[in-house]
C-alpha cells in the first residue's frame, strides 16, 4: 500500500472545501472535470432503465448492446476495426489503466510512462513492483514526444508503454509523424501499448489520431476511453476499453473479482450517449474553445507566467519559472492567499517543476476573476 500515490486534483479539491467551509470563496481550477450538466437525452435514458428494471446485475464484461455501440463508435473514429468481444466496460476508465497492468505487468518489468502525466500511472506501476521508466515531453517540442528518447529507453525488459494523447496535464496532442515513427519503433518489440485517449474528442488544433491505426499496432494496443469527459458524465463512472480479445477476456475476470459488473442502468445511458444525438458534445467543446483563447490570453499578461496554447484536453499547463516560486509554493499561496486552486506541476511528476496546471472547465466568468486574482497577487509580490 506504500506505492500507492495520490491524486493531486482531489488532495487540492479537499483543502479548497475546507477554505470555503471557513468563508473563503475559491474560484476551482483544479479539478479536471466538465461543469456542464450530462445531456437530457442521456439522463432519460437512465431513466428510463431504471423504469425497465435495469437495476440488476450485467455480465463482467459489460452490457452486449452497449459494447457492440462502443465497437462501432471506435471504429468510424479511430479508422480501425473493432469487433465487440474487444470491448471491455468497466465503473470508470481507470480500471482499463488498473487491470492491464495487472493482467500484463509483473515485477520487475519496465513500464514507460510519461512526466509529467497523470499521476496514476507511476502509483500503478509501482503497486505491481514494476519499474516505471519516465519519458519526457518537453515545452519546447510543444509538449509532443520525442521517438528517439522513447527508443533509447526500451530495454529487454520493458513490457508495456503509456501514451496519453490529447495529454493531461499540458494539452499537448502527438502529431501523426511522431505516431508513425513511434509504431515503427515499436514493432519488432514484444511491448504493449496502454493508449490513454480519455480526452480524444476534446481537439482544438490537429488531429486525435490513434496508435492502432499504424501498421501492426492494434494487436498490441490498449485503447483507454469512456463518457466521462466527452460528454460530461464524471459522476456516472462508465468507461471502456477497447483491447486484443485474448486481453479482454482476463480483464473481464479481473472485473469478475472486482466490480462484479459496471452499473445496468448507466451502461443504457452510454448506448443513448454513444449513439444519439451529439450536440451537447460540439457545445463543450466550442466553450471550451472560448475559455481556452481567455486563460491562455490572460496568464501571458501576468509577470511571470509564459502559457503555450493547448491543442486538446481543458488544461494549461503555464511555465512559471519566471517568478522564482517553485511550482508548490506557488500553488499553494495561489490557494491560501488569492483564492484559486490549481495544482503544481509537480502533482504529475518530477519534471513538472517550474509548471502550473489549470483546468479551464469552469465559466468565462470565473476564469477573468481568477486570472485578476493571480495578477494583482503577483504584482503586489514584485
Amino acid at each position: 500500500m506504500l506505492h500507492l500515490g495520490d491524486e493531486g486534483a482531489f488532495e487540492v479539491l479537499v483543502r479548497a472545501r475546507e477554505l470555503e467551509a471557513r468563508g473563503r470563496e475559491i474560484i476551482h481550477l483544479e479539478i479536471g472535470e466538465p461543469d456542464f450538466p450530462t445531456a437530457p437525452n442521456i439522463v432519460a435514458a437512465a431513466k428510463r432503465a431504471l423504469d425497465e428494471g435495469y437495476t440488476h446485475y450485467g455480465p463482467p464484461a459489460g452490457l452486449p448492446e452497449l459494447r457492440e455501440a462502443v465497437a462501432r463508435d471506435a471504429a468510424r473514429r479511430r479508422g480501425i476495426p473493432v469487433d465487440a468481444s474487444e470491448v471491455v466496460i468497466t465503473p470508470g476508465a481507470k480500471p482499463i489503466l488498473f487491470f492491464s497492468i495487472l493482467a500484463l505487468v509483473e515485477p520487475g518489468d519496465e513500464v514507460l510512462y510519461p512526466n509529467p502525466g497523470f499521476p496514476i500511472y507511476e502509483s500503478m506501476i509501482k503497486f505491481v513492483g514494476a519499474c516505471p521508466i519516465p519519458y519526457s515531453l518537453s515545452e519546447r517540442r510543444g509538449f509532443d514526444v520525442s521517438v528517439e528518447e522513447i527508443r533509447q529507453k526500451l530495454t529487454h525488459r520493458t513490457r508495456l508503454m503509456i501514451l496519453n494523447s490529447p495529454h493531461n496535464p499540458t494539452g499537448g496532442v502527438i502529431s501523426r509523424a511522431e505516431l508513425e515513427e513511434l509504431a515503427a519503433a515499436l514493432k519488432e518489440r514484444d511491448v504493449y501499448v496502454l493508449a490513454d485517449e480519455i480526452y480524444s474528442r476534446l481537439i482544438y488544433e490537429g488531429e486525435a489520431v490513434s496508435l492502432a491505426r499504424f501498421p501492426g499496432m492494434k494487436e498490441r494496443t490498449i485503447i483507454l476511453d469512456g463518457f466521462s469527459k466527452t460528454y460530461a458524465m464524471t459522476g456516472w463512472r462508465l468507461g471502456y476499453g477497447v483491447m486484443p480479445p485474448e486481453l479482454a477476456r482476463q480483464v473481464a475476470l479481473l472485473m469478475t473479482n472486482s466490480n462484479s459488473c459496471t452499473a445496468s442502468f448507466t451502461q443504457r445511458a452510454g448506448v443513448e450517449a454513444v449513439q444519439g444525438d451529439q450536440s451537447s458534445v460540439d457545445r463543450i467543446l466550442s466553450a471550451f474553445r472560448e475559455r481556452r483563447e481567455v486563460i491562455v490570453t490572460g496568464l501571458n499578461q501576468i509577470p511571470g507566467f509564459r502559457c503555450s496554447k493547448p491543442s486538446g484536453a481543458f488544461y494549461v499547463f503555464p511555465n512559471i519559472t519566471g517568478t522564482r516560486r517553485s511550482s508548490r509554493e506557488l500553488a499553494d499561496a495561489l490557494l491560501n492567499e488569492a483564492g484559486v486552486a490549481c495544482l503544481a506541476g509537480t502533482a504529475f511528476g518530477a519534471q513538472g517543476e517550474g509548471y502550473l496546471r489549470f483546468s479551464f472547465a469552469n465559466s468565462v466568468e470565473n476564469i477573468r476573476k481568477s486570472l485578476d486574482r493571480i495578477g494583482n497577487w503577483v504584482r503586489r509580490q514584485a
